[in-house]
């Protein structure tokens, strides 16, 4: 299994299991399947719902006695109602509380968007912050602190456009160490890459397989279905592999971490299998020539340009 370093040498799996739109028994179970498939990092948030179900899971896994907590990559998220003065290690404790856990190995703001404090979605302009309001370099300082305290190894953000990435890193005493963005062979962000790698910014690709079980409210009209994409599935044929495992690899040829999402066993093993698919510089180039950059997640739910919320990702 290929991993990703920290500056601080710890290593996390180049594929982990995505939980997103899983909840109950489903997630509980997926959870467990993974883990005994042999996976080591599990990405949850406190938005999705199951942590709790989660932490079930990892407490039943590692009772067990063949499995232990200093073995598995855990990573969770802040929700954006939670980035306020003196909100966010309160958020954090919450999820470990869930999780069943004494830290996190990585702690990620879920978006740089805020909202007030318990809204769960806003339905008005006076449902959120604006920038001005809660300074995204105010609530990194909180992370930083939740990081100097033990409850959590690592920190990072998701969702940050380069443009944002660097004005945190202009302000901040120590850097995001993660960057959680959408990524897939038709939305490549060379440049958004090329950055974090200059600046040692880890990179997670979360929706790597385009995300096709999200809801109908959040799906464009005749939006692209990867698994049908020619090119992918000759380079599977050619590799003995299956769409998915390609698109995994992918990620992990590039130098990023992949969170593919299932709740079927069969699909869950078939995702780690992904990395013993070895894929050839002709492979990559044709895979680059699917470049379109579109997005399956657009961010356009939290637009509200009244409050400084417009064009989430700056383009």
């Amino acid at each position: 299994m290929k991993t990703l370093t920290f500056s601080n040498g710890d290593k996390m799996h180049a594929i982990g299991l995505g939980t997103w739109k899983a909840t109950g028994g489903d997630v509980k179970q997926a959870v467990k399947d993974a883990l005994r498939a042999g996976y080591r990092h599990i990405d949850t948030a406190a938005a999705y719902g199951n942590e709790d179900t989660i932490g079930e899971a990892l407490s039943e896994i590692f009772a067990e006695g063949e499995i232990f907590r200093e073995d598995v990559f855990i990573t969770s998220k802040l929700w954006n109602d939670s980035h306020a003065e003196g909100q966010v290690r309160p958020a954090l404790e919450e999820t470990l509380k869930k999780l069943k856990l004494d830290y996190l190995d990585l702690y990620l703001i879920h978006w740089p968007v805020a909202f007030r404090h318990g809204v769960d979605f806003p339905k008005k302009p006076e449902d959120y912050l604006s920038p001005e309001e809660a300074p995204i370099i105010d609530t990194w300082k909180q992370m930083k602190k939740a990081k100097n305290d033990g409850l959590a190894k690592h920190i990072g953000v998701s969702n940050f456009s380069e443009k944002k990435l660097k004005s945190l890193v202009s302000k901040a005493t120590i850097k995001p160490e993660m960057n959680q963005v959408e990524l897939h062979p038709l939305l490549q962000q060379e440049a958004l890459l090329d950055y974090c790698k200059s600046e040692n910014i880890l990179i997670t690709a979360y929706s790597p397989l385009g995300s096709g079980d999200r809801s109908d409210s959040m799906k464009g009209e005749d939006e692209p279905n990867m698994m049908d994409i020619d090119t992918l599935k000759e380079i599977a044929k050619e590799r003995s592999a299956i769409v998915p495992q390609i698109l995994i690899a992918w990620h992990n040829h590039r130098g990023c971490a992949a969170i593919p999402k299932s709740t079927t066993k069969d699909h869950i093993i078939a995702n780690f299998k992904a990395a013993d698919v070895l894929l050839t510089d002709s492979n990559m180039k044709k895979i680059a020539a699917l470049d379109r950059h579109y997005r399956y997640i657009t961010g356009t739910f939290f637009e509200e340009p009244s409050k400084g919320y417009k064009n989430i990702y700056d383009e």
